[in-house]
């Protein structure tokens, strides 16, 4: 089956299975950054925007993308260069792997919640895993890059 839709501001045209995953059909495509590493939905490893919304793209099917807009990380290069410098000067970058779903999500965070407390910032992260690091370093950087250190 065909599908429209709009991935970091370029119009394509897709030929997708009805039972194609989002996560495939976008490294199928070329995205990279977009991981799949749990196969249960809850690493964060292949966050993407819908609609500007964060979305878990290995559980949602290619076909309802149609029609919608789609970011990767590849389309906020400045945004993720800027949050991934201050995650760097904390020590919070380890081997990077997680990097692109985890930075997504935090890009999403900036852009839904208003001076978030530590627990919100926690709660709105739960999903994000990663397993180099123990997490101050990425809550100290998150705390800098959105104002609330």
């Amino acid at each position: 089956m065909q599908i429209e839709l709009t991935i970091n501001d370029k119009a394509v045209k897709w030929e997708v299975a009805n039972d194609e995953f989002l996560a495939d059909t976008l490294r199928s495509h070329g995205f990279l950054s977009v991981k799949k590493a749990c196969d249960t939905s809850c690493c964060g490893l292949c966050t993407v925007w819908m609609d500007g919304k964060s979305m878990l793209s290995c559980s949602v099917l290619s076909l309802r993308a149609h029609g919608k807009k789609i970011t990767t990380i590849e389309g906020l290069p400045k945004e993720a260069e800027e949050f991934a410098q201050i995650l760097s000067a904390e020590g919070a970058e380890q081997c990077g792997f997680c990097s692109p779903g985890f930075i997504m999500s935090v890009l999403a965070m900036k852009n839904e919640l208003v001076n978030p407390t530590e627990e919100e910032i926690i709660h709105y992260l739960t999903g994000n895993l990663c397993r180099c690091t123990g997490y101050m370093g990425q809550l100290r950087a998150i705390k800098i890059y959105l104002g609330v250190a």
